[in-house]
């Protein structure tokens, strides 16, 4: 019964320890980000080139890779 008790305490020890660092990174700034979240639904899954994407049997005729470069996230 006795380690009951002592596990309980140290469980409520590290939850105020996690709490009081939790506080403390919110008071400092650390979550704050008014543009990013406004912004983001604009740049989401913006292709820069479209390009089609071959098949097994094309990619096996075009040994050359391909250049083109697509770029699926652009971020600020």
């Amino acid at each position: 019964m006795s380690v009951i008790y002592v596990l309980l305490t140290i469980s409520i020890v590290v939850a105020v320890i996690f709490f009081i660092a939790f506080i403390l990174s919110v008071k400092s700034g650390q979550y704050d980000d008014s543009y990013t979240p406004s912004v983001r639904m604009l740049f989401e899954d913006e292709l820069i080139k479209s390009t089609t994407i071959p098949t097994s049997g094309e990619k096996l005729k075009n040994k050359k890779p391909n250049k083109e470069k697509t770029q699926l996230n652009k971020r600020v």
